[in-house]
């Protein structure tokens, strides 16, 4: 009892000279809250409210002996690791410092060997976690059926989880902010409006969504642009509510829904929209499912496919080796996902006969959907909870701020890209400026408020 009780002492000992080596260095805004409630700050302006808590000396030997993001992302779902004071997205910005890699550096190396010792052979609690696919969950061997599991996995979480920190529509790609101050109720309309005249969707019109979401773009296209309008997906929870969604709208003679893979899917359409929903298609698979689309499309027929990718590198081969962050993220929230660059996925689409006519970045706009989504989340923490499960709940968190944090820094893009199916030794039917799109007539149209 009495050894234990020394060798606890130590290490809070150890630990606090290490974080008051690591305060000289990093002088951040935020405190280490140890196991026995020690509060150690880690800069000479702290904010008293931004608190970082580890919950027992086997967490720092467990980061230790396997300081692996995998290992990281367990301790902080399991509540060994938390943020305190403020949602993870402020507490990150705050926890980080310029160089700071290069300035922990310059702890003393005698002092930090001194310091860890004591916790090098010090056990953790169990580190299992069920918020896990059981599967393959790169997908680079998929079969076409697996697809279903893979949206499923992330899409079936529940629609009441979404309801908490989606806009009003229920949208869950990259809103499209007008101004600083543009709400994302109303980002969200402004870009569903952009997709929709980026289309140039003329009433009458048979209009394909595939991968529909919770049904804002199929509804606003019918609403707003009185397209026929029929949209495809894989998830039986987002099915059911937008079956709701139509009939509350009133909309069911213009709009139709079905459970389907789009390699199974028939009809001809005049229009086609893919919203975020290729990055599950797999790189694989990419030549088919545009040969697919384009199969499916009349002559002059418009196609818009939004995607996120990733900056490209000297080969394919290069491109495609997966770091421990991207296996992390198809295990627990996206598995079967994977990002292009938009190098080849223009490729792709000219390949299948399509003409290239507009290419867009988004980036900017994601960087402050993706934050606003995780304050949202953050705010209706109890909730989310109840809903899913705490564990869950913080992969949630921290996935949607590491999103936020990824488009940031460049790590990510995201894309719309206008594609044009033209009859071959023909004009292209595109207008000869953009403006529909910006002009003071389009303004007009896109004039809808949020409710």
């Amino acid at each position: 009892m009495f050894g234990r009780e020394q060798r606890r002492k130590r290490q809070i000992a150890a630990a606090r000279t290490l974080l008051e080596q690591l305060a000289v260095q990093i002088n951040n805004r935020v405190s280490v809250r140890l196991w026995d409630g020690t509060l150690v700050p880690l800069g000479t302006d702290v904010d008293p409210e931004l608190v970082l808590s580890i919950s027992g000396p086997g967490v720092i030997g467990s980061l230790l002996r396997r300081p692996t993001s995998d290992n990281l992302l367990r301790h902080y779902a399991l509540g060994h690791i938390d943020f305190h004071g403020a949602d993870i997205h402020t507490f990150l910005e705050a926890l980080t410092v310029r160089n700071s890699r290069q300035r922990a550096k310059k702890i003393n190396k005698s002092v930090l060997v001194k310091s860890l010792f004591p916790f090098l052979l010090e056990r953790s609690t169990s580190l299992n976690v069920q918020n896990a696919y059981k599967g393959d969950s790169t997908g680079r061997e998929r079969e076409q059926v697996e697809n279903l599991d893979f949206i499923q996995f992330h899409y079936d979480v529940s629609n009441e989880f979404y309801e908490l920190f989606l806009d009003k529509e229920m949208v869950y790609t990259c809103a499209y902010f007008r101004t600083p101050e543009t709400s994302l109720d109303q980002a969200q309309i402004d870009k569903l409006d952009m997709t929709c005249r980026k289309l140039q969707l003329q009433p009458g019109e048979r209009f394909l969504d595939i991968g529909f979401g919770w049904g804002g773009l199929l509804c606003h296209a019918a609403k707003h642009y009185g397209v026929k309008a029929h949209g495809i997906t894989l998830s039986t929870e987002q099915l059911e509510y937008t079956e709701q969604k139509i009939r509350s709208l009133g909309l069911q003679d213009q709009v139709t829904v079905e459970i389907c893979d789009y390699a199974n899917l028939e009809g001809e359409f005049d229009k086609v929209a893919s919203i975020c929903m290729y990055e599950h298609v797999g790189i694989n698979n990419l030549p088919s499912f545009m040969k697919k689309v384009n199969s499916l499309m009349t002559t002059n027929g418009r196609f818009l496919l939004q995607g996120i990718t990733r900056p490209g590198k000297t080969s394919m081969k290069e491109f495609r080796k997966l770091n421990a962050d991207r296996r992390l993220l198809a295990k627990h929230i996206f598995p079967g996902a994977e990002l292009d660059h938009l190098g080849h996925m223009v490729t792709s689409m000219e390949s299948a006969g399509f003409e290239v006519a507009d290419v867009e970045g988004w980036r900017n706009h994601y960087i402050k959907t993706c934050r606003i989504w995780c304050q949202r989340l953050y705010e209706n923490r109890d909730t989310a909870i109840k809903c899913v499960g705490e564990e869950k709940y913080r992969m949630w968190l921290l996935y949607l701020v590491g999103c936020s944090m990824a488009f940031k820094n460049g790590g990510a893009r995201l894309y719309q890209v206008l594609v044009e199916k033209v009859a071959k030794k023909e004009e292209s039917g595109m207008p000869a400026t953009r403006d529909h799109l910006y002009g003071h007539e389009s303004r007009d149209v896109s004039n809808r408020r949020a409710a």
